[in-house]
């Protein structure tokens, strides 16, 4: 009977680790893609994209998606791990996801950080993104073009209010800061006047929470924004709204369309994604810009990088540019890869999101 329960245990092992490593049949090693959410458009295509580029390589490939809460992101981390993933690519929900990237540096497995910094970690080596401070500066820069401001006088000036994205992806610091790069010299000339908080950086922490949204969401943009137009900007009319990407921008949109001053004038409303809402928005008038970040490139990138970290080579990423200064965790700078954004108007969203394939012509009306 001993004997019997012996061999009933050995072959209970056995089997668990062929489930461990069965996302690596036929020699297959095995990425878990970990995505933060689906209800901002452009993370559903990174999964898809991620996963397709692992494929073509000859991985075995799995995504998951946090649904914006990170204990549930967590459990999928570890689900990855327990499977046998022999590298983890994560855009974190936030920092709480400190604890399953510690999980898999004491199992060995690679963490590459995609498009959101894991800050507060020492735990990994790997960071790609697109370089968000010019992502600001396309946004700031658009503003700045759009009312003329350096034509703008003390006497006559233009009227901006802010927006920043969640105040737990670093990625809005960096976009905030690069907008204001290049607003804040006319804020201070005295030709661009804010209505509401004023943060001119993401250093004046108390101002930035006040124009920060919360996950990204879309509901409390809009919300804040009707405030706005109730409150601050009651006595005043918009020539511009600084909006971090598409989603937020198209909730704020909706409000301003809502107060009769803003019906037949809307102001420049920045964003950020090329989400093809948006892109019809942009089409119609009532977006001045995004700016496309595109998925497929950073997708490949961010495999392109997790193949030759799981070879042992050193990484080469074409269409990337390596930064190891920049990006601090807190706890160490890691090696930052930095793919190109692109400014999208009404210009050359045809050239840039359709020519490109990227979305067809008959999904614009």
């Amino acid at each position: 009977m001993k004997k019997l329960t012996v061999l009933c245990l050995i072959l209970l092992l056995a089997g668990s680790m062929v489930f461990a490593q069965g996302a690596q049949e036929g020699g297959k090693k095995f990425i878990g893609l970990a995505m933060p959410e689906t209800h901002v458009e452009r993370w559903q295509m990174d999964g898809a994209a991620l996963q397709a580029a692992a494929i073509e390589l000859g991985y075995e490939a799995e995504v998951a998606y946090g649904d914006a809460d990170q204990t549930k992101q967590n459990a999928q981390i570890s689900d990855f791990i327990t499977k046998g993933a022999d590298l983890l690519i994560i855009g974190s929900v936030n920092e709480g996801v400190l604890s399953a990237v510690a999980d898999a540096r004491r199992d060995g497995v690679e963490v590459i950080a995609y498009d959101r910094l894991i800050t507060g970690s020492d735990q990994y080596d790997y960071y790609i993104t697109f370089d968000n401070f010019k992502v600001g500066q396309f946004q700031g820069g658009a503003i700045v073009k759009a009312l003329q401001l350096d034509k703008a006088t003390t006497a006559n000036p233009k009227y901006i209010t802010l927006f920043a994205g969640s105040p737990t992806d670093n990625n809005a610091f960096f976009f905030f800061d690069g907008a204001m790069s290049e607003l804040r010299p006319f804020v201070e000339k005295g030709v661009l006047k804010i209505v509401g908080p004023a943060p001119l950086s993401s250093k004046d922490t108390a101002n930035f929470t006040r124009i920060a949204t919360e996950n990204w969401r879309a509901d409390l943009a809009k919300q804040r924004m009707e405030n706005l137009l109730n409150g601050d900007a009651k006595n005043y009319k918009l020539d511009a709204v600084l909006a971090p990407n598409d989603t937020l921008a198209r909730a704020i949109i909706e409000a301003l369309l809502t107060d009769a001053k803003y019906i037949n004038a809307i102001p420049v409303v920045t964003g950020q994604d090329g989400e093809l809402a948006s892109i019809q928005f942009i089409k119609d008038g009532k977006q001045a810009m995004t700016v496309f970040k595109d998925t497929r490139d950073l997708a490949k990138a961010a495999i392109k990088l997790a193949d030759a970290i799981l070879k042992g080579e050193a990484p080469v990423i074409a269409g990337a540019r390596l930064d190891t200064e920049t990006y601090d965790t807190g706890k160490k700078v890691v090696k930052s890869y930095l793919l190109e954004p692109v400014n999208v108007t009404k210009d050359n969203y045809v050239q840039v999101m359709i020519d490109s394939g990227y979305y067809k012509a008959d999904q614009i009306r």
